[in-house]
């Protein structure tokens, strides 16, 4: 199984990003997605949700708000490829080696929106961002919103 950077990219880009709905995928797909979950620690899955926060860091529309280093983003970076082929290079070789053969790229991409899903999951049930989800209500004006009371 030979990776290129561009298919790398878009593997973890589009794979593993905030993926609403998973795709279709076949029953390789399917097994490679439960060793991905089952065999990612929680640690590595802060990392990969890292490596995303990171990513988005990037964009110039919210650099200004972090203050991510090029030599943290290096290390991220790192940390994500070295997961990354962990798990297709050992933990599930097998699973991505049928993945690639029978079910093609799409597939593969599935898996790793899954972790990306997992993983978020994980970041956002941390007591501190779920108090911090809402606190923005508090902004709201409730006369504005009041249109959307059901009628009686």
């Amino acid at each position: 199984m030979k990776f290129t950077k561009g298919m790398i990219f878009v593997v973890l880009l589009v794979g593993g990003l905030l993926a609403v709905q998973r795709a279709n995928a076949g029953v390789y797909g399917d097994e490679l997605t439960k060793c991905i979950i089952e065999s990612t620690s929680t640690e590595n899955q802060i990392k990969f949700v890292r490596w995303i926060f990171a990513l988005m860091s990037l964009h110039p529309d919210v650099k200004d708000m972090s203050l991510i280093t090029d030599k943290q983003h290096e290390e991220i970076n790192k940390d994500t490829a070295n997961i990354f082929v962990l798990l297709l290079t050992e933990t599930c070789k097998e699973q991505a080696k049928k993945v690639m053969k029978y079910e093609g790229q799409a597939a593969f991409e599935s898996s790793f929106k899954v972790l990306g899903q997992v993983a978020m999951r994980e970041l956002m049930s941390n007591p501190k961002v779920k108090a911090g989800t809402g606190a923005f209500a508090k902004y709201i004006d409730e006369d504005k919103m009041k249109y959307l009371k059901p009628s009686e």
